[in-house]
């Protein structure tokens, strides 16, 4: 055996420990990777085709566990509405055309999403607005922040709490399941000019806000994400 054949056998070791410390070994009980295509969108609610999603994540809708139990149909949306409401109606209606739906686990995710759009709208982050809203509520986003531009003006928003976020309405029109959610928060925004002075809002002062949002998803699509379709507000 000559030197360069001494050579390259010590630098294929060498390579083959390097990657595995890197790579690391097998040991039969990894985990398997994750299937994004098979989980649901966590915010568990929809709208038109305007899903309540502000700039921020999308949410996906975590599988329901399996039961041997099933829950008895009077106690199946206990906390969230009451037997034979129109939303315990919708949710029924969502539930049997997909199984995977937890509106509790929905609401719990659009808390999240509602405070990253209101702070993406604020900062007028169009990027992660696109991915969050329909077509037409980004349209009416990106115009309400280009009138800003115009009128260089920056907004300043900062949440102070998010103290409900309840469904108050669940419907399947055809193929889309939507969502209708009653946030109730406090939040600190002021709108300022070019040389700094409060135009709008205030600096200081902490406001009552109740946002109503519709979210929308089509329940037939391999797309697991919710996307906002309505605003409406209370105040």
């Amino acid at each position: 055996m000559d030197i360069y054949t001494i050579i390259f056998l010590a630098l294929a070791v060498f390579i083959f420990l390097r990657l595995r410390s890197v790579l690391g070994q097998r040991t039969g009980n990894e985990r398997p990777p994750f299937d994004r295509t098979a989980a649901r969108n966590a915010l568990g609610g929809a709208q038109d085709n305007n899903v309540v999603t502000m700039p921020g994540k999308v949410i996906d809708q975590a599988p329901l566990a399996p039961s041997a139990d099933p829950t008895p149909p009077s106690d199946r949306w206990k906390g969230l509405t009451e037997p034979g409401t129109a939303l315990a109606q919708g949710l029924d209606a969502i539930v049997d055309k997909d199984s995977t739906f937890d509106p509790r686990h929905f609401i719990s995710g659009a808390r999240g999403a509602y405070e990253m759009i209101v702070l993406a709208f604020a900062n007028g982050d169009r990027r992660a607005l696109r991915d969050l809203l329909s077509s037409e509520v980004y349209e009416s986003f990106d115009a309400a922040i280009k009138e800003r531009e115009k009128n260089e003006q920056k907004t300043e928003t900062r949440f102070v709490s998010i103290d409900k976020a309840e469904l108050v309405g669940a419907e399947l029109r055809d193929r889309t399941a939507q969502l209708t959610v009653r946030f109730v928060s406090q939040m600190i925004s002021a709108t300022r000019d070019k040389a700094g002075n409060i135009v709008d809002g205030s600096a200081d002062t902490v406001a009552d806000i109740t946002d109503i949002w519709t979210f929308a998803r089509d329940i037939t699509s391999r797309d697991p994400n919710w996307k906002l379709v309505g605003t409406g507000s209370a105040n």
